[in-house]
């Protein structure tokens, strides 16, 4: 039996739209997960996974310890369900939820937030100096992992941190050790365009030459200066964590020993975005059927839905991916429709109403935001359904 059977025949008594989970497929992608990387701990990046069980499920493999959270509102909702070990890697400008941290001794104990300057230790500061009595802040210091060549003429990677080299790293961890009620408990350095960059993709070879020599050199000069922003740091704070790497880099990330731990979370899914990688092969996940409603000619179909867009770069690789039956396309002049979205090739001649198309989503987490809930598969079974931060009436982002 072929995947697009199974998954017809496990989810034959709902009604398309839905979004599916294959547990085995999630399984295996977490194994592979841990062996790469090789003895460090994996955070969780909740932001691919926007599922409260399904977080709870991953937490509770060999392998995995905290939760990589990407608002603080949805990182205290976190604390107050028993999640621990709660890293906010993006920085906070949400002025109540900083003083429901301070002000609660047992969130802020689990939860760590992540600044890049002094302005954002002043922000904080002016946030919370009301709340009585405070409980100490954790802080993380996010650290920029691009990487910069020809003079500062040539860049790749996030464009994040203002803090680039070990100097401005131990300066600004001496500024906040001067200020009450924080405490520096890690630092955060993410190699977006490595470990978000598939290095084995379609199309263009002299492209493709590029980027993996830019990947490599950029590895190299990380692998130095991090080690060295760490060591100045630790100078002046007895770190918790160093966290660094995201599913497409953590072998490369786990040979620093600077680095104490990874991060993952498409990994778990499969999107689309991560099947050009060479050092590793994921097995799709998480994909979500719309039901045929149309039929305008005999080599298209028009299904329900569709427009579920990816963030980043705009461009037809954040478009989701009609998987099953494989050989479907978009129509160039219409793409994923907010209602309705046409399908064509010679696979949509065998479709007729009401059948389903299985899409695979871009991204990971970002497909939780269309559907409240994620029905379970195992084998050619629904054993279950959990809800999306959706479906629990969170909507963080």
């Amino acid at each position: 039996m072929d995947d697009r059977q199974r998954y017809d025949r496990a989810t034959a008594a709902l009604e398309p739209p839905f979004a599916v989970l294959d547990l085995a497929a999630m399984r295996a992608n977490a194994a592979d997960l841990v062996r790469r990387a090789a003895g460090k701990p994996i955070r969780v990046a909740s932001k691919s996974v926007r599922s409260r069980p399904i977080l709870e499920r991953i937490l509770a493999m060999d392998g995995f310890q905290g939760v990589m959270a990407y608002t603080l509102p949805e990182a205290l909702w976190l604390a107050g369900h028993g999640f621990t070990d709660i890293l906010v890697a993006y920085p906070t400008a949400d002025r109540r939820a900083l003083r429901a941290l301070a002000g609660d001794a047992h969130a802020a104990g689990h939860i760590t937030v992540t600044i890049d300057s002094t302005a954002h230790l002043a922000f904080i500061e002016a946030a919370v100096a009301a709340v009585q009595p405070r409980a100490d802040i954790r802080i993380c210091m996010d650290i920029d992992a691009g990487y910069v060549a020809l003079g500062g003429k040539f860049r790749a990677g996030a464009l994040r941190s203002p803090v680039r080299e070990p100097h401005e790293a131990a300066d600004l961890a001496a500024d906040l050790a001067r200020r009450p009620g924080f405490r520096l408990a890690g630092l955060l350095a993410y190699e977006g365009q490595i470990a978000g960059v598939g290095d084995a993709p379609p199309g263009n070879a002299v492209r493709t030459r590029a980027l993996r020599l830019m990947q490599s050199r950029s590895a190299k000069e990380l692998l130095v200066r991090r080690g060295r922003i760490v060591k100045a740091v630790r100078r002046l704070a007895d770190l918790d964590f160093v966290n660094g790497g995201g599913t497409g880099s953590i072998e490369r990330t786990v040979r620093e020993k600077a680095v104490t731990e990874v991060a993952a979370g498409s990994g778990f899914f499969h999107p689309r975005l991560f099947d050009f990688y060479r050092r590793f092969t994921g097995r799709p996940a998480a994909l979500f059927a719309l039901p045929v409603v149309r039929r305008p000619a005999p080599d298209t179909v028009t299904v329900l839905g569709g427009g579920y867009l990816a963030s980043g770069p705009p461009g037809p690789a954040r478009l989701p991916q009609p998987y099953l039956p494989p050989g479907l396309r978009y129509a160039p002049d219409e793409g994923a429709g907010e209602v309705q979205t046409p399908l064509l090739g010679q696979a949509a001649q065998d479709l007729r109403l009401g059948d389903r198309v299985w899409f695979r989503h871009a991204k990971a987490g970002e497909l939780c935001e269309h559907f409240d809930t994620l029905h379970l598969i195992e084998g050619d079974t629904v054993v279950g359904s959990v809800p999306t931060y959706r479906g629990e009436g969170r909507t963080f982002l």
